[in-house]
Order: C-alpha cells, then sequence, then structure tokens
C-alpha cells in the first residue's frame, strides 16, 4: 500500500487546486493527491481516473519530486511545427505569390525540403497570425 501523506497547507493547496482551476488535468491530479492521503488504494484511484495504476504511481513520485508544479502537463509534447523557425519567410511567400498557399508549399519544398500538406499551413498561418 502506498499512500501520498500531506501537510494541511499542501492540502489546502490541492483543495484550491481542484476546485478553481481552469486545467482539467490539474483539478484531477489534486483531486487524487488528496484521495490518496485519506488512503484510498492506487488500485481505487485508478479506476476513479480511468488512469493505469502505473500512471498514478508516476503522479505521486512527481508530485515527492516537485511538488505543486507536477499537477501541470509538461511543455513540449505533440508534434512540433516545421515552419517555426521560417515565419519571415513564409510571409514573404505568401506576399510574393498573392497569398497562393500551393506555391508557397512548393517553394518550401523545394528550397528546405520540407514537406508539409496546405492545412497544416493554414494553421500554421491561423496560429502565427500571418
Amino acid at each position: 500500500m502506498r499512500y501520498v501523506t500531506l501537510k494541511k497547507e499542501e492540502i489546502g493547496v490541492l483543495e484550491y487546486q481542484h476546485q478553481n482551476s481552469p486545467n482539467n488535468t490539474v483539478r484531477k491530479r489534486s483531486q487524487c493527491l488528496v484521495l490518496s492521503h485519506q488512503r484510498h488504494k492506487i488500485k481505487d484511484l485508478a479506476s476513479i481516473f480511468k488512469v493505469s495504476r502505473r500512471t498514478i504511481e508516476r503522479w505521486f513520485d512527481s508530485w515527492a519530486e516537485i511538488g505543486v508544479d507536477s499537477l501541470a502537463i509538461s511543455e513540449g509534447r505533440g508534434a512540433k511545427t516545421l515552419l517555426k523557425d521560417y515565419s519571415k519567410e513564409v510571409s514573404e511567400q505568401l506576399e510574393l505569390h498573392n497569398r497562393n498557399l500551393k506555391n508557397v508549399l512548393i517553394y518550401f519544398e523545394e528550397q528546405h525540403n520540407i514537406n508539409i500538406c496546405k492545412k497544416t499551413l493554414q494553421n500554421f498561418l491561423k496560429v502565427t497570425g500571418l
């Protein structure tokens, strides 16, 4: 049996996070830690939060190492944007080709060997505000 032992101020912070955080992951993890402090078994917590037993153990380990900062998902997850370093060049190509995305795609494939689809370029333009 493994449980998380919390101090009163940590319980207060976790309960506040559970009630007020806009991030669902933070709310879920903080509630899990409080329930563990109340002596709920890892197996029960895994079924409540619909994650594996090992995931609950990782939450406990990261709480022990980092504390409150471990509740949020770490940065850098997901696919990286291929055009991140080329935003200036993308805007130049858009002006040059009168916003014709097909010509911009061909340019990046020929000049930089970057193969992307039209939808990816549209999403990049939307996110960067170009």
